[in-house]
């Protein structure tokens, strides 16, 4: 029974990864179940069993890389001391995730551009956890003194979506300086880089007070 438990696990683990990339490359509408059976190396009918249609699939891929992110992002914050270095934590972890899984700010851009039109109720209450941390880190840096003058979403918004974009586009504007040696597109730039970048300059919009930059060990 164990065995069967882990080899069904990792049968669904491996659809959702293949429609991950299926879906962000082309599309809901436009990405077929025959499509993610034939990637994954099984028939639909094991898709069907596992998650019931293809709605039920989007769902399960939206909720475990969100969920995963989420829960990323809270084991970090627990070393954490200080809003300061929540903040860079939740940055930090969210920039290294969307590297390592660049397929789902894809998906999460692509989702977004569509107005929410197959965002689950379930996966919107995914975004809304991590926009919701995010923003109980900013409420707490302003009420220590430590941010002013903060407006959550649109910070959210900024790091999130710049994250997102970056990693999106990393071939397009690798091929952009490879036409054009003198355009600076960040090619060259590693996820640590842009972390870093991105960070500092949320820090001084939000006009940090205390200037000592805690971080997690």
């Amino acid at each position: 029974m164990a065995k069967q438990t882990r080899d069904a696990e990792a049968t669904k683990a491996n659809i959702i990864q293949n429609a991950m990339m299926l879906f962000a490359k082309n599309g809901y509408d436009a990405t077929t179940a025959d499509e993610i059976a034939k990637e994954c190396g099984v028939n639909k009918a094991m898709i069907f069993y596992y998650f019931k249609n293809k709605a039920g699939l989007y769902s399960a891929v939206m909720s475990h890389a969100l969920e995963a992110i989420h829960n990323e992002v809270i084991t970090t914050d627990k070393c954490c001391v200080s809003p300061l270095a929540d903040l860079e934590a939740f940055i930090k972890t969210y920039a290294k995730y969307c590297d390592a899984h660049p397929y789902l700010p894809a998906l999460i851009l692509r989702e977004l551009s569509d107005s929410g039109a197959h965002l689950p109720e379930m996966v919107f209450g995914s975004l809304r956890k991590l926009f919701t941390l995010l923003s109980s880190i900013l409420k707490e840096g302003e009420t220590q003194g430590i941010f002013h003058n903060v407006t959550p979403m649109i910070v959210h918004f900024m790091i999130v979506g710049t994250i997102n974009l970056l990693v999106t586009t990393k071939p397009l504007r690798a091929n952009a300086a490879a036409l054009e040696s003198e355009l600076d597109t960040c090619s060259e730039c590693d996820i640590d880089e842009i972390s870093d970048y991105i960070f500092t300059k949320i820090k001084l919009l939000l006009e940090v007070k205390n200037e000592e930059n805690i971080t997690c060990a």
